[in-house]
């Protein structure tokens, strides 16, 4: 009998799936709403401010950042509000780190480090709006969009129960308005709004160089959005453009591949975990659509139309499914990506982001 326990335990291997469970930013009420199997489970309220409210896990712990610059601790089991910080008057970026979560803050100019249970561990004077923070091992690193500039950070008590961080390199003069950043490998890629270029931090060796982003027609990309919106694959970076339309598509070290036509001005990518499509949205009058690309073949290969705008969408790890978030027709819409078909809808007052909770 003993024998047979590690057979069937590999045969049910593929059964033993994780939940999901998906919290959906009520934008106008101040509210998560919580659905799961595919219905509206329930909903935390008393959020603060939830224009552009972005939310992070890790392990039992979910936290949230609200534009008026609450950081909020929920339990996202039990689906209950437990704790609020008031870390500044306006924030919209915050990291995790294993044991403390960073606040880069805009309009107290500063960023702040806190426990898991929001008490205040350290604050750093910036002088500056605090954009793009991430981690990276025993680093922090982030970027002072008034002063164009790159602070990294490092923890010296990597093994204590809390961090202790200390300022270890400053990057000047790293391009005009740094915006928003992300995390590729050992490199920290961040963008801007005033140059032609991202500049590309290795985490390893403290050093940075400017890489221009160009088409093939040697003409500069216009601007870098938010990288939030930009998806990595392990061949290529699709970036949406800003103020064409298009979806710019470069290998990992910034070489540019191809500009795929899409059918209005791009706001957001998102690729399906098999890495096979690439989910697009729009703004203006293209809102109620969502564009899906072969990234195989670089092809728009289908075009949704919904009731209403679109302002997220969020790829489901265990089913063949894509959630979208339909702002206006309050709904968040559940489409089949085998068929490409709408499966459900489940009724959410003003949706907006979608942040996926597995278990």
């Amino acid at each position: 009998m003993k024998r047979l326990i590690p057979l069937l335990l590999l045969l049910l291997a593929p059964f033993a799936h994780a939940k999901e469970k998906y919290f959906v930013v009520e934008r106008n009420d101040s509210a998560f709403a919580v659905t799961q199997d595919h219905r509206l489970k329930g909903r935390i309220e008393d959020l603060h401010n939830f224009n552009h409210a972005v939310a992070k896990f890790h392990g039992r712990h979910g936290f949230v950042i609200t534009r008026d610059g609450y950081v909020i601790k929920f339990d996202p089991l039990a689906e209950k509000k437990l704790k609020e910080y008031k870390s500044s008057r306006s924030a919209i970026g915050f990291t995790l780190g294993d044991r403390y979560l960073a606040v880069a803050n805009y309009d107290n100019r500063t960023v702040q480090i806190l426990d898991f249970d929001l008490n205040p561990l350290q604050t750093f004077e910036t002088g500056s709006k605090n954009v793009g923070i991430k981690v990276y091992r025993d680093r922090l690193v982030f970027a002072l969009m008034d002063k164009d500039a790159l602070w990294v950070l490092r923890d010296t008590r990597p093994q204590a129960p809390r961090p202790r961080f200390e300022r270890i390199k400053v990057f000047e003069d790293v391009g005009v308005a740094p915006f928003d950043a992300m995390i590729n490998g050992k490199d920290y890629i961040v963008g801007f709004f005033r140059s032609p270029h991202v500049g590309v931090l290795d985490l390893e060796t403290l050093t940075y160089r400017k890489v221009p982003l160009r088409k093939t027609d040697d003409q500069p990309v216009l601007k870098v959005p938010h990288f939030g919106f930009w998806s990595i694959s392990g061949e290529h970076i699709f970036i949406p453009a800003v103020g064409d339309n298009k979806v710019f598509v470069y290998t990992p070290d910034f070489r540019f591949v191809a500009a795929i036509e899409v059918a209005g001005l791009p706001v957001f990518t998102s690729l399906s975990p098999d890495r096979r499509f690439l989910a697009v949205t729009f703004s203006g009058k293209d809102f109620p659509r969502v564009q899906i690309v072969d990234t195989h073949s670089l092809q728009v290969v289908q075009d949704l139309r919904f009731s209403g705008k679109v302002l997220h969408l969020r790829w489901s790890q265990e089913e063949p499914l894509l959630y979208v978030s339909n702002n206006t027709g309050n709904t968040v819409v559940g489409v089949d990506t085998r068929s490409w078909k709408p499966l459900f809808r489940i009724p959410v007052r003003h949706p907006s982001g979608i942040f996926l909770y597995r278990y």
